[in-house]
């Protein structure tokens, strides 16, 4: 980009999602808005001896989903296929045509937090109980965070920008703001973005249930994940993917695209504090959500929606509520702000993808996702956080929030074009 040059103007034209509710927009979306919880007992693999013994499983059988082929899903690891499937939904929603495009004015970042955990320990058990021999040749292609991106690419043919972020729970976010960069400076006119995540495995979920971040709530799985409430005691493990597609505004006005919303801000920043607690008094988070403000050119008070992080976790909901009221002051307290993982789970580094599609659902829908589980708000949690039931409601602006292990703050903002 030559200096004092303008940037490009950035909309969302297609939104795919796999998720504990299912894949496909519409009936995401349906389930959404009726209040329903993707949480139920894992079945992926045997859970006895696990204190934790649910999660956000998404109802997924590859050979009936139309991605690949036999022989091809054999060389995709769970979250790839996810993502392949998110993105193909994304494609077919927004009506590009790749093949009528030029490759290197596309591109893909998609991210994910862990990447292809299953393959490794299938083959980590291969390695020691059948020998060196019998590890796949395919193992690393399998496992490595780029893979996603990497196939999602070579299905559309897709040769500019192309590359993965790793940043835990913010992976997506931070994704969707690089693909946003990307066309903002002229890198590229078009991108596929968001994450990906299958860490439901035998591992992800002992790591994550003895380092005591998950609810325990094993005599109601549904009622697990309940961010704000009082009562609260862990996030829940989930697994899914959230690909979205970007394009510069008159490329998408030239195609006819249908367009959700402009992607106008974007914000991101680190914690530089514990390597898995938030800043107690949220000022990481604060600002990224300030710089994402000013990256769009808008005022506090612009905002009518939030889609929170709020993981339902004892600190980090606390902490978000404080950086949103540092960030919006007195209008915090007519901010609709909601979790969709309350009805999902956390979906780690996919979660910012479905978020983002979720705040453009919202938008075009006009209606507000809700906080399910939400009995009883936690004094320290005091905003409208849409409790339980959806509420229609028209939104021209909102800002999705995503924070990860490693102090990893994003915000991304959606407007009304």
């Amino acid at each position: 980009m030559t200096s004092g040059m303008m940037k490009r103007r950035v909309v969302v034209t297609g939104l795919g999602v796999v998720t504990p509710l299912g894949r496909g927009i519409d009936g995401f979306w349906d389930r959404i808005v009726r209040s329903e919880s993707g949480v139920g007992p894992i079945t992926l693999f045997d859970v006895a001896g696990y204190r934790v013994q649910f999660g956000g499983q998404v109802p997924w059988e590859p050979e009936t989903e139309d991605i690949a082929s036999p022989k091809e899903l054999k060389r995709l690891d769970r979250f790839t296929q996810f993502a392949i499937g998110s993105a193909k939904d994304a494609v077919a929603d927004s009506g590009i045509d790749f093949s009528k495009e030029d490759p290197y004015r596309c591109g893909v970042v998609i991210g994910s937090g862990i990447g292809g955990l299953w393959e490794f320990e299938v083959q980590e058990e291969r390695l020691l109980h059948k020998g060196i021999d019998k590890v796949s040749p395919f193992t690393i292609p399998k496992l490595m965070v780029n893979s996603a991106s990497g196939h999602v690419s070579s299905i559309y043919g897709i040769k500019g920008p192309n590359f993965a972020v790793a940043t835990a729970c913010a992976s997506a976010a931070n994704s969707i703001g690089d693909a946003l960069r990307a066309i903002q400076y002229g890198d590229a006119d078009v991108m596929l973005t968001g994450g990906s995540e299958a860490a439901l495995t035998p591992i992800g979920l002992a790591g994550f249930q003895n380092m005591r971040a998950l609810s325990f709530r094993s005599d109601a799985p549904q009622q697990a994940s309940r961010p704000f409430d009082v009562d609260r005691d862990g996030f829940v493990l989930a697994e899914g993917a959230g690909v979205v597609v970007i394009e510069e505004l008159e490329h998408a006005r030239s195609r006819g695209a249908r367009i959700y919303g402009e992607l106008k801000g974007y914000g991101a920043s680190g914690d530089a504090g514990h390597i898995t607690q938030p800043d107690d008094e949220g000022r990481g988070a604060a600002h990224a959500m300030a710089m994402a403000l000013k990256d769009a050119g808008l005022n506090p008070d612009a905002v009518q929606y939030i889609n929170a992080h709020g993981t339902s976790t004892p600190l980090g909901d606390k902490a978000e509520t404080k950086a949103i009221k540092r960030v919006f002051g007195d209008h915090a307290k007519r901010l609709a702000v909601s979790s969709t993982k309350s009805q999902l789970g956390h979906t780690l580094g996919a979660s910012g993808g479905i978020e983002l599609a979720v705040c453009a659902l919202i938008m075009s829908r006009g209606t507000i996702s809700p906080t399910i589980n939400l009995d009883t708000p936690d004094p320290e949690c005091d905003l409208d956080y849409v409790p339980k039931v959806a509420r229609d409601a028209k939104v021209d602006v909102a800002m999705s929030n995503s924070f990860g292990f490693g102090g990893h703050n994003a915000s991304l903002v959606l407007a009304r074009v």
